[in-house]
């Protein structure tokens, strides 16, 4: 019903105003994005046409608008998955304008109708994002208001409903989020304090998820018993930022009513989210400190959806995202149930003409995070049943909030060294150190236990002139666990600014089953014009987990010939 308004708005506001004016404050701009892959047979990889439905031709697409005219915009976005790539949930197969919005803004207010995303504070709350590598898109559909009164307060306001996949509303399959939040900038609420050295900011937010039916049956110990759930569940946090010269200190603290879900096995305890980080930096030199602690905050606008859809809040990753192949093959997936972690980097600069800096300088950086499971006690459910941990129905547990279970979750330390050489010569040299629950991040019933690995790559580029380059990638992980010892290598060559050609390989040398220790070749060219770019690859995809922030999906194993176009105006 609010879609035609887009229309009509293009239609009003060139009578509205002076043709040449309207033409003159106009601005249109806007991006275009195609992932194609065509996918071959592969037996030795488990690929066969059964597999692939008998679909080898896939395409996820994207199309997006967004037209402004002084204090008014307007955007859509069209999404094509025809049908959707290999790993992408089939849900999304189809085609349409999932996400457009009107919008007005001026000194003092903003409103949003339509689509939109949203955070508060640092997202426990909430947290409305899309990231198309993931197929992740929880936006909401209704009404946004922001309002700044005065220098130094934005109060927001936002109401609506949920993105899922291609379904229509309906009170059965999502709830109806509602929230405020609060920020105050207290340097800039007070002239007196605008130039102190002292920054200070706080903030508060409160959301509310209302879902349809008080009521539903669950198995319990062989009996199906009927559970009385909350149709409103609210989460309120608060948060406080502190600068003072060099130093910064962040910290929110989130607390979540009961909220019984298939995610947490349908137990009534309230949820707890504690984020803090602390850095100091200066020239040459930075250090960055983080922890978190997170207790049953998983929260979604449908109790029963127990994958990546419909998530309200976004819990904050604490672990490094790394981006060469073999270090980012056991990432981190955050865990709403419970957990306990904590990070800290440093980073330092040698000078030049010093005796570890060179003549060019060097640059040292050092990595560690661990993830536990949170400390949990069981709790006294009945005379017969006992004492139990996270029984349906129950308060589940009682939590040790301060305290780190036992049980490993991640952990990961991480040195590099980056060193120019010279002004051809440069080299990025990496050690990582991990240890990986199989197990519990990638929610396998069987019991695969920890994997330890030892990751060591160097990247090393040289400059053969100002337009040509050649970089090299040699990477090598080494476990005795899961599928054993990789080895990889890159080779890309770039002509700037526009081609850029590539040949890599992961051989899973190390396999324990020698049918399965395979080449992952991969052949890419790509060319570059203006804010254009079209890149074209033909090889195989190992299978594994994709995470970004946290948040993460399974990657099948593919194999054939991959197309991206993407482009923006």
């Amino acid at each position: 019903m609010l879609f035609p308004s887009l229309i009509i708005l293009f239609c009003i506001i060139p009578l509205l105003t002076n043709a040449q004016d309207f033409i003159k404050g106009s601005q249109v701009s806007g991006s275009f994005e195609c992932d194609a892959q065509y996918y071959l047979k592969d037996s030795k990889m488990g690929i066969t046409d059964s597999s692939l439905n008998g679909r080898l031709s896939r395409m996820n697409g994207f199309t997006e608008i967004n037209y402004s005219f002084k204090n008014f915009s307007a955007g859509m976005r069209f999404e094509a998955y025809l049908p959707p790539l290999v790993g992408f949930d089939t849900h999304y197969e189809g085609y349409g304008v999932p996400y457009w919005f009107l919008n007005y803004k001026n000194d003092k207010l903003e409103i949003t109708a339509g689509n939109f995303y949203e955070q508060f504070g640092n997202g426990m709350a909430l947290r409305t994002w899309q990231e198309w590598t993931l197929g992740y898109d929880n936006s909401l559909r209704g009404l946004r208001v922001k309002f700044t009164p005065v220098d130094g307060i934005t109060l927001k306001g936002i109401w609506g409903v949920q993105r899922n996949f291609w379904d229509p509303y309906s009170s059965n399959n999502r709830g109806i989020v509602k929230g405020g939040d609060i920020d105050i900038f207290l340097n800039d609420l007070f002239s007196g304090l605008k130039d102190a050295k002292t920054k200070v900011s706080f903030g508060g937010s409160f959301v509310s998820d209302y879902q349809n039916g008080k009521t539903t049956d669950i198995l319990i110990d062989t009996m199906i018993y009927t559970l009385k759930l909350p149709e409103n569940v609210a989460t309120y946090s608060g948060r406080l930022n502190l600068n003072v010269g060099r130093v910064n200190f962040y910290t929110e603290y989130a607390h979540k009513i009961n909220d019984p879900s298939a995610l947490n096995n349908f137990i009534y305890k309230d949820g707890n989210g504690l984020f803090t980080t602390l850095s100091y930096s200066q020239k040459g030199l930075g250090i960055f400190g983080a922890a978190k602690i997170i207790d049953n905050m998983s929260y979604k606008s449908n109790r029963m959806v127990t994958d990546n859809q419909l998530d309200i809040n976004y819990l904050p990753a604490i672990t490094k995202q790394h981006t060469y192949a073999l270090a980012a093959m056991y990432p981190y997936a955050t865990q709403p149930t419970g957990e306990f972690g904590y990070s800290g980097t440093l980073t330092y600069t040698f000078k030049r003409n010093t005796k570890l800096g060179g003549k060019s300088g060097l640059t040292f950086a050092v990595n560690f995070s661990k993830v536990n499971s949170l400390s949990k006690d069981s709790i006294f459910v009945s005379s017969i049943n006992g004492m139990a941990l996270n029984r349906a129905g129950t308060l589940g547990y009682k939590s040790n909030f301060f305290t780190p279970g036992k049980e490993v979750y991640y952990q990961d330390l991480n040195i590099e060294v980056d060193k120019k050489f010279s002004k051809r010569w440069k080299g990025i040299f990496t050690y990582l150190s991990q240890v990986y629950n199989k197990e519990v991040v990638e929610g396998h019933a069987t019991d695969y236990g920890l994997v330890h690995a030892n990751i060591g790559i160097a990247d090393i580029t040289c400059n053969l002139t100002y337009i040509y380059s050649l970089r090299a990638e040699i990477q090598g992980l080494w476990t005795v666990q899961d599928k054993g010892n990789w080895i990889a290598g890159l080779l890309e060559f770039t002509i700037a600014p526009k081609w850029f050609f590539s040949v890599q390989d992961q051989w899973n040398y190390g396999n324990a089953d020698t049918q399965q220790q395979l080449h992952y070749y991969l052949v890419s060219i790509g060319y570059t014009y203006n804010t254009s770019r079209i890149s074209l690859s033909y090889g195989r995809q190992r299978e594994g987990i994709l995470c970004v922030g946290g948040v993460c999906r399974y990657v099948p194993a593919a194999s054939g010939l991959t197309l991206t176009v993407n482009s923006s105006f």
